[in-house]
Formats: C-alpha cells, structure tokens, sequence
C-alpha cells in the first residue's frame, strides 16, 4: 500500500474542497492517505512518503500563498528529486499561469509529475472533482 500525503492551502475552501476529492481518490484506489495544511507539513516529512499532492490556489498576480504556502513549498523543493507529485488548486482570475509556473519549477527540482495538474475556477464542478479523484488514484 503507498503512503500518500496531501499538503494544501486553502483560503475559501475551494482548493480544500479539491483536496478532500484527491484524497478520496486515492483511498480508493487503495492508499495510505495523511492530509496536512501548509502549515502543519514540514520538508523532512516528505520521505515519509512514496508520493505527495500539493495544491494552492492562485494569489495576487497569479503565484502561489506568500505567507504559508510558498515558503512551505520552497523548503520541500530540495527533496523534490525523483519524488512522484501532483499539483492542485482554485482561481478566481487569469488564465492559470500560476500552475503553469509551478509545474516547470517542480520539473527542474526533479519531481515526477503523476499525472496533468487540476485547476478549476473558484469552487471545483463536477468535472474538477472527477479530476480531482482522478489525480489521487494516478498517485496511488
């Protein structure tokens, strides 16, 4: 059974919404399953696990939280090296740069994107949630 950890931060609860959906699919594609908010995972956590999903909605001019988030997100960077990941989050505005940015940073850490991120705008549809369950059962 893998072990799967699903690392988010949510504002409006839209991108914990999508998180809740990741991890129901990886449950039921059979995983271990451990959620945390950005603030409660930490990078040594991160080999504790075969997998990890992250997801942050998009902020101010399309980035990732500031305060919570990205500095969580930067520390783990260095423990992305092979490490299989997917990326999630919500967004009210724009054209979903933010991910695009985020998935290319994660590549040139090294990380092992699962599978296409999901992103939706503001509360996940019925599509973002299939999505969503489709991506946890990609890292399972």
């Amino acid at each position: 059974m893998s072990k799967i950890a699903v690392v988010y931060w949510s504002g409006t609860g839209n991108t914990e919404a999508m998180a809740n959906k990741v991890a129901e699919g990886a449950q039921a594609a059979g995983a271990e399953i451990s959620m945390y908010t950005a603030g409660e995972f930490a990078p040594d956590m991160m080999d504790d696990f075969d997998a990890v999903a992250f997801g942050c909605p998009a902020m101010g001019a399309e980035v990732l939280e500031e305060s919570e988030f990205e500095p969580m997100f930067s520390a783990c960077e260095a423990k992305l090296k092979g490490k299989k990941i997917a990326l999630f989050g919500s967004y009210g505005w724009g054209d979903g740069e933010w991910m695009r940015n985020w998935e290319e940073s994660c590549k040139n850490s090294g990380a092992v994107l699962a599978c296409e991120s999901v992103i939706c705008n503001d509360a996940p549809d019925g599509e973002a949630e299939a999505g969503c369950e489709a991506l946890g059962k990609a890292l399972a």
